[in-house]
């Protein structure tokens, strides 16, 4: 999880152009918050000098262009904190560094300085405003703090760390109310779903799992646990059903499964322990669950990434409601193209009418001539192409099912219409396709995934069975 921020500096009162910039990226690359400088890494320019080096490629842009920098923004600073306890120094920075090319495409020089001086590392990255070259400035698009966060998070993702996760505004805690403090055996309890999760291979692996979360085992006929900040062992013959001693070796034996337990939890305790697909995906990313190696080599992580962010994003969270929405998509989409077909036969139609119409019209007075002349051989020789034209428009009208033929003005104003809503329908079907092709690319993604870890767990069940 990391949370970004982006921020336009401009000159600081009192201060030239130059003097500012070496303002921020001093603070930046403070030794006594780099680890002595050892967390301060560059692109296109050097650490110690990168004050004037920004100030360089801004005397070029004014060659080239001939513009000057007054109050305009003179850099940019992303601001990037992590988790804390999630990743080391070293990864944060290397994480900064790419987030500053993806998002700068590598066209702007730039610092990356992370700072261990509080309880969560972060990355204070700051990239010129103007780019290497000096042809032009770096301009802050609309929603362009929105698209920081998502290339932070796919990176995230990508690195196996965990993104922020969304809270639905109905669900969301005011200030002035707290959650409830779990107590001490809820607690235990929430420990050994998070282990079984992990499937230990018998009940020492799962003791020694919960040592290294820091609880103190106490062995003996009823074996005891004491976590970090408890004043006493809890014995685990103590906990609620489906905890207990015996109830987690039946579990690891696969005599039970560990579903259907019960314990009085709160509805925060219930969101964190009900099964989420986005969650889901996250730890199979980082590298966990069977089957995630095979499903590798027809895949990539990026791949995975962006669907657990296109999950994230549309608040898909389940297998049901990712399949609900790709049906649904995908209806709308064939409804659409069914409307612009319809719309598309109706234009063909008018144009087809309006041709017929015209010829009609042109070609009416020589054929009542002609009949006049008692349909005269002679008479139509002489007035072929005319009375051809004619005969082809009664035709068409036959055809058509015309019976009383429509004007022209009346037609032209239908093809205009159904012309502008066929482009509306349009390009709302190209937006409603590219949905659902979304959809179906997550969907099938999915799919092969959980089914490359079923039949995973399927061998080593067989294998394990045969010895």
């Amino acid at each position: 999880m990391a949370a970004t921020r982006l921020i336009a500096l401009h000159v600081n009162k009192g201060r030239s152009v130059a003097g500012s910039l070496s303002d921020r990226t001093d603070y930046a690359k403070n030794p006594e918050k780099t680890e002595k400088g050892e967390l301060v890494t560059s692109y296109c320019c050097d650490p110690m000098t990168v004050d004037e080096e920004f100030m360089l490629q801004k005397r070029q842009y004014f060659q080239t262009t001939g513009r000057s920098q007054k109050d305009d923004v003179i850099a940019y600073q992303i601001r990037q904190s992590f988790k804390p306890g999630e990743i080391t120094p070293e990864e944060a920075n290397k994480i900064g560094q790419e987030l500053a090319l993806r998002f700068t495409k590598g066209k702007y020089s730039f610092i990356v300085a992370t700072h261990t001086d509080r309880a969560h590392i972060h990355n204070h990255i700051v990239f010129n405003s103007t780019s290497i070259d000096g042809k032009k400035k770096f301009r802050d698009f609309r929603r362009s703090g929105i698209a920081l966060q998502k290339v932070s998070d796919l990176i995230c993702i990508e690195h196996g760390l965990s993104v922020i996760e969304p809270v639905p505004y109905s669900e969301r805690k005011k200030r002035t109310q707290f959650p409830a403090k779990a107590n001490i055996r809820e607690t235990i309890c929430m420990k050994i779903d998070e282990i079984l999760s992990s499937r230990p291979k018998d009940f020492s692996a799962f003791l020694e799992e919960l040592k290294t979360s820091g609880y103190e085992i106490k062995a003996g006929a009823n074996i005891a646990v004491k976590g970090i900040g408890q004043k006493r062992f809890i014995r685990l013959s103590s906990l609620p059903d489906g905890y207990r001693q015996d109830d987690i070796m039946a579990i690891l034996s696969g005599e039970r499964t560990a579903e259907n337990r019960n314990y009085k939890k709160s509805p925060v305790e219930y969101r964190s322990r009900r099964f989420d697909l986005v969650l889901d995906l996250q730890e199979k990313a980082k590298g966990k669950g069977a089957g995630y190696e095979q499903w590798g080599k027809v895949y990539n992580l990026q791949q995975l990434a962006k669907t657990i962010l296109f999950l994230d994003e549309r608040n898909l969270r389940s297998i049901s409601r990712l399949s609900s929405a790709a049906a649904e998509k995908a209806a709308a989409r064939d409804e659409l193209l069914a409307s612009i077909k319809e719309s598309e036969a109706r234009l063909a139609e008018i144009a087809t009418l309006r041709k017929h119409i015209i010829n009609y019209s042109k070609t009416r007075t020589t054929y009542e001539e002609y009949r006049k002349a008692g349909y005269s051989k002679k008479f139509f020789e002489a007035h072929r192409e005319e009375l051809t034209l004619h005969k082809a428009a009664k035709a068409a009208f036959d055809e058509l099912g015309v019976k009383k033929i429509p004007k022209v003005k009346d037609l032209n104003a239908e093809y205009a219409e159904l012309l502008a809503s066929k482009k509306q329908a349009y390009a709302e079907y190209r937006k409603v396709r590219d949905e659902a092709q979304e959809l179906a690319i997550a969907e099938r993604n999915i799919a092969t995934l959980y089914e490359n870890e079923r039949q995973e767990e399927q061998r080593i069940r067989k294998n394990s069975q045969e010895h």
